[in-house]
């Protein structure tokens, strides 16, 4: 049996545990199983791969996706430069071998761990169809560990971004300073906020939603409710909208995809 699972804390509500679940049943797959391992902190994680040593990889979400590269082996360019990894592959590995990689995350362990960001490949995938040719400029709300993705994409497709932060940080625009001219003048605006996420369905970034028109294209991601607050307000003035359950469908893919490479980095 090969386990897989999430690490993260707290972990009430998992949509990778549901989905992996489920297509392990509809795809007939009998020897994998998916489980929660709540860690509150990272240094928890050596612990928990030595008791489970069947464990072939792991997602990562909050508050772990940026402190857990520091454990890891090996780190895909995209993750490395985005700073944030939510994917890691695990193999067993000899101590000669680890001697010759010349990349020791942890002394003295016997396995490897590689880190990928599947939010970069999942966000970038569900964006690029819906993206027009004004969609040249954006507007990324918040600058969390959600962000670090959305701002590797960015980057990747060249589009020019600031991100609206509540902390003054160089570079930031303050909500509070968030005038109708910002949101004119980047049709692409992006929630990375859990602002408007079940059960708060009530909340959402507090934007100057008025100057948005229908070349707007509002991407949210969250994906619970369906539409946000955010997305409704959105829709209501005829922008283009998107939450965010196609993205983590991709990046569920890809994260499959790299535990059952048989392409194992040098």
């Amino acid at each position: 049996m090969k386990h897989y699972g999430l690490i993260g804390f707290p972990l009430s509500h998992s949509f990778s545990k549901k989905y992996f679940t489920e297509k392990f049943k509809s795809e007939g797959i009998t020897d994998a199983k998916y489980e929660l391992y709540p860690i509150e902190h990272i240094s928890q994680l050596v612990p928990l791969l030595r008791e489970h040593s069947d464990l072939c990889g792991l997602n990562v979400t909050v508050p772990h996706k940026v402190n857990v590269l520091k454990y890891l082996d090996w780190i895909e360019h995209d993750a490395r430069k985005a700073g944030a990894v939510n994917c890691i592959s695990i193999t067993a590995e000899s101590p000669v071998v680890a001697a010759f990689s010349g990349e020791i995350g942890i002394k003295g362990h016997d396995f490897r761990l590689e880190g990928y960001n599947t939010d970069i490949y999942g966000f970038e995938r569900s964006l690029k169809p819906l993206l027009k040719n004004r969609h040249d400029s954006a507007l990324v709300l918040g600058d969390g560990g959600a962000a670090k993705a959305v701002k590797c994409v960015l980057d990747n497709l060249g589009i020019a971004y600031k991100c609206v932060t509540r902390r003054a940080a160089p570079g930031h625009i303050l909500f509070s300073e968030l005038k109708p001219h910002h949101i004119k003048n980047n049709l692409l605006i992006i929630n990375t906020t859990p602002l408007g996420m079940s059960p708060n369905v009530d909340e959402c970034p507090p934007i100057p939603y008025e100057a948005i028109t229908d070349n707007h294209l509002l991407y949210d991601l969250i994906y619970n409710p369906e539409q946000t607050l955010f997305l409704k307000k959105g829709a209501e003035r005829c922008a283009a909208t998107k939450n965010g359950y196609e993205m983590l469908v991709l990046q569920a893919e890809k994260s499959w995809e790299i535990w059952n490479s048989k392409d194992k980095h040098p």
